[in-house]
């Protein structure tokens, strides 16, 4: 679950305001012990200013004079560091790290409208899966290193036939490709989009768990019963809100099709409404608030087929045995347990 291109957003969207030119840099493999892996990518602008991390903060400092270049040239470069080694302090950066890292730069001008990050941006906002390739090597002029292709119709006609499988790949998981006489080379990845959680439920609690989630790259909704609680000053990280009587649940929660719910309206009528809507539904993460004997009641006043139909999806009490007991502890707690689940389920 890498949330990094969200991350990139905010910035992008400052960028396009001042008309400024920037790069996308990507990280392409890598190898050995590295902080990002391949697919990691940050924007740096041509005055040194960047969003994103490749590193712990000291590689994209220098990338950011590679940056420079790319845009006085209009030319995409692939730049390779080698991190570690007996004695090495890699030009005084002291990384202590020990892996290597090939990281692609493609300029991105205002004078084309900044795409394809422009378009990639669009289908993120818009939940559409896209799969972008990046150009590592070519011999040929007419697609060159840095190149972005999201479309065939980007792509020269002789190279059609080579590149078009490779922008039909659309599992989250990125790929180094090339030809056999190694003539072209790409990396290919899908856009991550993120993970849908929604919250049902929007007591005070629920505040600091939209925050949370969100900052690790979920797409958070929140619904609740009681109108007074569902404000945008509120949950100003959810991407929706919706109030409404509690059976109304079942038609967000069919719209959404999130890949996770938690239960926390702290009202019992209300929980066993929303836990009956997700028995029924096919969301894969229920997770549930309060202690072993609310679970229980909840579970007994259900019909005996809802009850099956929950089974291991439910988790509850919901969250990771942090031993906090504050609102933000228990946050993170849940936040937590999604985290592992989910990125259990992205690598298996």
């Amino acid at each position: 679950m890498d949330s990094s291109f969200s991350r990139l957003l905010p910035f992008f969207d400052a960028a396009r305001l001042a008309g400024q030119d920037l790069v996308l840099a990507t990280a392409v493999a890598t190898s050995g012990s590295t902080y990002r892996k391949a697919g990691a990518q940050i924007l740096i602008s041509g005055d040194g200013r960047y969003s994103g991390m490749l590193s712990g903060g000291c590689l994209e400092h220098d990338l950011a004079l590679h940056a420079r270049r790319v845009l006085d040239s209009g030319r995409g470069e692939l730049v390779t560091y080698e991190l570690g080694g007996p004695g090495d302090e890699l030009w005084g950066m002291g990384l202590g790290c020990e892996g290597g890292m090939r990281i692609l730069l493609s300029p991105l001008h205002a004078a084309g409208g900044w795409q394809p990050l422009a378009e990639l941006a669009r289908c993120w906002q818009d939940r559409q899966g896209m799969t972008a390739c990046y150009i590592v090597a070519s011999a040929s002029p007419a697609l060159p290193i840095g190149r972005i292709i999201t479309s065939l119709t980007d792509v020269p006609i002789a190279f059609r036939d080579l590149v078009g499988p490779w922008l039909e790949h659309t599992s989250d998981i990125a790929l180094y490709r090339k030809t056999g006489d190694s003539a072209l080379e790409a990396f290919t990845m899908p856009l991550a989009l993120p993970a849908r959680v929604l919250l049902l439920g929007a007591g005070f609690d629920a505040e600091p768990v939209v925050e949370f989630a969100q900052r690790v790259g979920f797409g958070v909704s929140v619904f609740d019963h009681r109108p007074a609680l569902v404000q945008r000053a509120r949950f100003p990280a959810a991407e929706t809100m919706r109030h409404g009587e509690p059976a109304a649940a079942a038609d967000m929660i069919a719209a959404l099709k999130p890949r996770a719910a938690i239960v926390m309206s702290h009202h019992l009528a209300s929980d066993r409404i929303y836990l009956q809507s997700l028995a029924r539904s096919d969301v894969p993460f229920i997770g549930l608030l309060g202690p072993p004997g609310r679970r229980q009641r909840l579970l007994e006043s259900l019909q005996p087929s809802d009850r099956a139909r929950l089974g291991a999806r439910l988790h509850a009490p919901v969250g990771l045995d942090l031993g906090g007991r504050t609102p933000e502890t228990i946050a993170l707690a849940i936040v937590a347990e999604l985290v592992a689940t989910i990125t259990h389920w992205e690598a298996t």
